[in-house]
């Protein structure tokens, strides 16, 4: 085995397996949300702010991470970023009251922003254009399978050992991580290494997300108004200083000279909004109006993310070969099918018809996110990675993000600030088609943007 080819290896293994980390605990604590509910006698809009929290803060530094990985090496920014995480999970943990809780996932947020941002753009670095579709599609599969274990894991863990129990399950896994990234990862990538990290613009753009993002989540008040009028001023000034500073934190001139990189990230924005609160809502769904157990639900839910990780691969590898804008576009045709059958849920609603949709669905979105973000990846110079790896974690954080606030405020709108109890049921339910319904149309934007991206293929495999 010849040098480049163990240190393609190493980088793969450590991605891989850190890749597997954030998603496993998103999809975990869906499943755990109710027994969280039911410790913290909590809300349904603040039971939202837990996964909410957690990616907000990943979306605020999702783009300063990866411009520091850049300038002072993305090694050092990964695995500062695990350690991190690997605390604040640990001391989630012991929270005694969803303040607390809620502000330690900003933190354990803040760690997983830093290895997601770096991981990609370790990848990228190491391996060639020809087989990096491949590379990309394990990553993502690694993700999936994070998330198809994290339902049925965390089903079993609350049911038996407490919601606690999912939090401390990651100091042996981040631990490990840790040990494995500083032994076997060898070598350092910083491309912009001496280049002045740009303060201004991060935290222009940091406080120009985070107000977009709770001005979201409080309307329909007046107020939240005036938050996303702040927010979208907030990005614009951002835009401005970035077209004005030579080292900005992210090059806007990508997004105006570089029609597969904008078209590419838009799509996977609005996929990530179409389908994040998906399992959110089915998991509420399933064990308050089906009344099955924490443990079942999470069986159920986990063939979404269980179809991702065995198709992903596959579609990376045909990424390398066939035209990316037409296989992530039919993925994105059959999410939108797949979210239409949701949109008449109801008390008879079968579990056949449940589980049959979530697989089209997992199906559907394997074939669009590997070969979209092998595009974006591939559409940008070497010197753009640390930038263009930020902006794949962030379109998919700043969707996930819009899907949790559309179900917030629907939520919000017909349950206010009420429990989810029998009484409530009818309201609930209501609120979950118009969910879908909004989440069906998303989709259906997202379908444009992947079609008229023009063509990938050639361009990706000549860098």
């Amino acid at each position: 085995m010849n040098r480049d080819t163990a240190q393609e290896r190493s980088a793969l293994f450590v991605a891989v397996l850190t890749s597997f980390m954030g998603p496993f605990m998103i999809s975990a604590v869906n499943v755990a949300l109710p027994a969280i509910q039911a410790e913290m006698n909590v809300n349904a809009v603040a039971l939202s702010w837990i996964s909410t929290a957690y990616l907000l803060a990943m979306a605020v530094v999702l783009l300063p991470a990866g411009r520091l990985a850049d300038i002072y090496g993305r090694k050092k920014v990964f695995s500062a970023g695990l350690v991190l995480y690997t605390i604040a999970s640990v001391l989630v943990a012991l929270a005694p009251n969803i303040a607390w809780m809620l502000a330690l996932r900003v933190l354990q947020g803040f760690g997983a922003a830093m290895f997601v941002t770096t991981g990609m753009a370790i990848l990228t670095s190491i391996f060639p254009p020809q087989r990096r579709g491949r590379a990309i599609g394990l990553y993502v599969s690694a993700v999936y399978v994070g998330l198809s274990v994290g339902p049925f894991a965390g089903g079993i863990l609350t049911q038996h050992a407490g919601w606690r129990s999912l939090f401390l399950l990651m100091l042996p896994l981040g631990c490990g991580s840790v040990w494995v990234t500083l032994r076997l990862l060898k070598g350092e990538w910083a491309d912009a290494r001496g280049e002045p990290f740009d303060v201004i613009g991060s935290l222009l753009y940091g406080a120009a997300i985070f107000t977009l993002v709770f001005g979201a989540t409080r309307l329909p008040a007046i107020h939240a108004w005036g938050l996303l009028a702040f927010g979208a001023s907030g990005l614009i000034l951002f835009a401005w200083h970035a077209k004005r500073t030579r080292h900005p934190v992210f090059d806007v001139s990508l997004f105006q000279t570089n029609r597969t990189f904008v078209f590419s990230s838009l799509a996977a924005l609005i996929n990530y909004a179409a389908t994040f609160a998906v399992t959110f809502l089915l998991s509420l769904f399933l064990q308050y109006i089906k009344g099955l157990p924490p443990q079942t639900a999470g069986m159920l839910l986990v063939t979404q993310p269980a179809v991702m990780a065995m198709f992903s691969p596959i579609a990376g590898r045909f990424a390398d070969r066939i035209e990316p804008r037409l296989i992530a576009s039919a993925g994105m045709l059959i999410t939108v099918l797949g979210l239409a059958g949701f949109i008449l849920l109801s008390p008879e609603t079968s579990l056949v018809l449940i589980v049959g949709n979530l697989m089209l669905m997992g199906f559907g979105f394997a074939l669009f996110s590997s070969p979209n973000m092998s595009a974006i990846m591939g559409s940008v110079d070497k010197r753009h990675y640390g930038i263009a790896s930020g902006t794949v974690a962030a379109m998919r954080l700043m969707g996930q993000m819009t899907s949790m606030a559309v179900a917030t405020v629907v939520l919000s709108l017909f349950m206010g600030h009420t429990p989810i109890v029998p009484a409530r049921f009818p309201q609930f339910l209501e609120s979950i088609r118009m969910i879908f319904s909004i989440l069906t149309l998303l989709s259906l934007a997202g379908l444009y943007f992947s079609m008229s991206r023009g063509r990938l293929h050639t361009k990706a495999n000549v860098k």
